[in-house]
């Protein structure tokens, strides 16, 4: 049976350029269309689409608001259209954080160079997020820390470690115990969810936190500024964009900036960071592939890495690179997970060790971290 999809736009150009795309795929519907936020909060209760396709700026109501109110009342996997600015970055993520679950660039030049690979992926994001059976919305986003709690580069404490409210999960039965064996650094890779994911699992670790942290984060160049911006505002440790050259710190987390590929170069305690050109061939930009392989060179098996929610089998290639060397992978669990792509990879060639809820993800890392 075609999953059913809910396209939203005011552009009547859009709207028909998108349903076309959809319905070139014999598993793909479109059952309806809307042309601003509140007609979209309308059919999407009474459609019950599978998928909706969400512009940000609208008349009348615009898609943030409209996604607000779609969690609320009938939850519904939603993919947003966004400009690739600034601007679009900061309402991409706040459209992330009302519940929406993937996004792409509104303009399809922005997706790929080539234009049936843009149909395709988007057909494919749309198709991932159709299998979803069940979604559930995000809590309301926590307080953010103010300066006088945040700390020092050099991970000292200051004031007291943020607060998480408290919000439905799947947890596992079993709590996680620790190895035993000893860290110098945590990584973590992820994709299609990866922003609100990588909030749940950073806003709860202590300004404390005893080692550095890599994230790699498919995400275009326009976003991660903004993103690690968004982490560093609501965390107790520290969040940024990498840049060439940065010096590891422990509690500090460096976010791989969108369009390059971030690798690790020895030098001091850690390691530091070595920021080059994402090639035109690669198909991921920044690459989890390339950071954890770069790692295993650098901290050999005294690594924790982490492969959360996305599409496709990026990271198992580097982590099985990692775990050669002695590290420990762990996976997140396909319950919840938005996708179960690149955390099945590595479950399915045996790679990692452990698989986990995200809600457990991070007391695991503080359990493990307590020991090394």
């Amino acid at each position: 049976m075609a999953i059913k999809v809910l396209v939203v736009d005011d552009s009547s150009f859009f709207r028909r350029r998108v349903s076309e795309i959809v319905s070139k795929d014999p598993d793909l519907e479109v059952i309806g269309t809307a042309v601003n936020g509140a007609e979209a909060v309308k059919l999407a209760e009474q459609l019950k689409p599978q998928v909706i396709t969400m512009d940000i700026e609208m008349p009348v109501m615009d898609g943030i608001t409209a996604v607000r109110q779609i969690m609320a009342k009938c939850p519904t996997p939603i993919l947003m259209f966004s400009s690739l600015t600034h601007d679009g970055a900061q309402a991409t993520l706040d459209a992330l954080e009302a519940g929406a679950l993937d996004f792409l660039p509104k303009r399809f030049e922005d997706i790929a160079t080539n234009k049936d690979d843009a149909i395709l992926l988007l057909q494919q994001r749309i198709k991932a997020l159709g299998r979803r059976r069940i979604y559930r919305p995000i809590a309301p986003r926590p307080a953010p820390v103010s300066p006088s709690t945040r700390p020092n580069m050099t991970g000292a404490v200051a004031g007291r470690e943020v607060v998480q409210p408290v919000r439905p999960s799947l947890r596992s039965q079993t709590p996680h115990r620790a190895s035993g064996k000893k860290y110098k650094i945590l990584l973590i890779g992820t994709s299609t969810g990866g922003p609100v994911a990588l909030q749940r699992i950073l806003t709860k670790l202590p300004a404390s936190y005893p080692h550095p942290i890599l994230l790699i984060q498919h995400m275009p160049a326009a976003f991660t500024p903004a993103f690690a911006a968004r982490l560093n505002g609501l965390c107790a440790i520290n969040v940024k964009e990498a840049e060439n050259g940065d010096q590891l710190r422990a509690g500090c987390a460096y976010l791989a900036p969108g369009g390059m590929q971030m690798m690790l170069e020895r030098s001091g305690a850690y390691g530091r960071i070595k920021i080059i050109a994402g090639s035109a061939d690669m198909n991921y930009k920044p690459c989890v592939d390339i950071t954890f392989a770069s790692a295993s060179k650098l901290v050999g098996g005294d690594a924790l890495a982490v492969i959360l929610t996305g599409m496709g089998a990026d990271g198992r290639e580097g982590a099985r690179m990692l775990k050669n060397m002695g590290a420990t992978i762990w996976a997140q669990d396909e319950a919840s997970c938005v996708v179960y792509g690149m955390p099945q990879a590595v479950t399915a060639a045996g790679i990692s060790s452990k698989s986990l809820a995200l809600d457990d993800m991070a007391e695991a890392i503080l359990t493990e971290s307590a020991r090394g």
